[in-house]
């Protein structure tokens, strides 16, 4: 692989060489002090990002836990709802995207649910999704950044419907959270759910939950599964462990990353993340190419995933040739998933992206629509891109 490749997909993204380092450390037991040490790094820091996600670093969420899991965001997808809900109850999944299909797949293996969709990319009509929630919910799923769409869905507008019929809400904000603003409290979300590869710019393989007192107070460990109990993890955390035998490296890697955020600042890095993705987005259209998702007045483009459109030229099995064009240039971007797969591309700017970088994966794009026989105005899309970033 060439020195200078570029993972501009929507994670694993690139990670720093303090954190890789910091894998490269001599083991320890998962019950050592030093362990501990390196938990409670992670935990605070943690703290820091699920509570401080806003551009004005002043505001504050109240009481929750950070908890990290030894699995990727899935595990704290389902863990989320296998503790939180029973055979007899019911789960209104909020669905426009693969990760909000995600959601709804999980629930179904654990209660009754009521599904809320729309076709992928399209916004989330919160009306549908006020008509799907009563007094008989017990969870409300949603996904904030949906990653495979590129759309950022009204989780606060759904907060407040979730919170009018106390059901507890569960959000994924795998590629939100620690790029993009998110509130807890503002918002109602008693369950966040994020991921070390996305946006916290950390090595894949463990997850992050936060766990709000009201979402304490819905957890029952005699349902859930074994691995997954969140109250033996609430319980373990306390003493900075897990339950179960822990990842070491991949800890270590996380509590040097979401340091480097702190040491950042959430408001910064916030900026910094909207800048980036404005800058690829307008420079795609300088080029002719039209955003993927649509909007409404409730739904905004996603700050950390770009998702366009591919020309009608070279959809379905001739977009082949486009993506073997952006790799052989030693960069990785990522195509559409399932039934969009031919449709669309995606690009990140999730983690530790430089402005170079990012004028690099314009200009490698551009480069590979030529080579494909595209009409693509290159030199418009970056300077629009340079006129974008600081």
């Amino acid at each position: 692989m060439r020195e200078d490749f570029l993972l501009l997909n929507p994670g694993p993204v690139p990670v720093t060489r303090e954190v890789r380092e910091a894998m490269g450390e001599r083991m320890v037991s998962h019950r050592s002090a030093e362990f501990e040490a390196v938990y409670e790094r992670a935990q605070d820091q943690l703290d820091y990002v699920f509570t401080r996600s806003t551009l004005d670093e002043s505001s504050t969420a109240t009481g929750g836990t950070s908890l990290i899991l030894n699995g990727t965001a899935s595990m704290g997808m389902e863990a989320a709802v296998a503790n939180t809900v029973d055979a007899d109850g019911e789960v209104v999944a909020v669905v426009n995207g693969k990760f909000g299909r995600r959601f709804k797949r999980i629930a179904e293996r654990y209660a009754s649910v009521t599904p809320v969709e729309f076709d992928w990319g399209d916004p989330v009509d919160v009306d549908a999704v006020e008509a799907a929630v009563t007094d008989d919910t017990d969870v409300v799923t949603i996904v904030h950044n949906e990653t495979s769409t590129g759309l950022l869905n009204p989780v606060p507008e759904v907060g407040e419907i979730a919170d009018a019929h106390d059901a507890t809400y569960v959000v994924d904000g795998v590629t939100s959270i620690g790029g993009d603003v998110f509130k807890v409290d503002d918002w109602n979300v008693d369950i966040a759910v994020t991921d070390s590869q996305k946006a916290l710019a950390a090595p894949p393989g463990v997850s992050a939950l936060f766990v709000t007192g009201d979402a304490e107070a819905a957890i029952d460990g005699d349902r859930a599964p074994f691995y997954e109990d969140l109250d033996w993890h609430l319980r373990k955390a306390e003493s900075h462990q897990t339950p179960f035998t822990s990842a070491v490296p991949l800890f270590r890697g996380l509590a040097v990353a979401v340091e480097d955020i702190r040491e950042e600042g959430m408001a910064a890095r916030i900026e910094r993340h909207r800048e980036q993705a404005t800058a690829f987005r307008e420079a795609f259209h300088a080029m002719g190419l039209d955003s993927f998702p649509d909007r409404n007045e409730e739904s905004e483009y996603s700050n950390t995933v770009t998702a366009i459109a591919l020309p009608e030229s070279i959809r379905g099995d001739d977009s082949t040739a486009f993506f073997d064009a952006v790799e052989d240039r030693g960069v990785s971007i990522s195509g559409g998933q399932a039934h969009l797969g031919g449709e669309i591309f995606r690009v990140s700017n999730m983690g530790h992206l430089s402005s170079e970088q990012v004028i690099r994966g314009i200009r490698t794009v551009g480069e590979a629509f030529e080579e494909v026989g595209v009409d693509a105005d290159t030199e418009a899309a970056l300077e629009t891109a340079r006129d974008v970033l600081r």
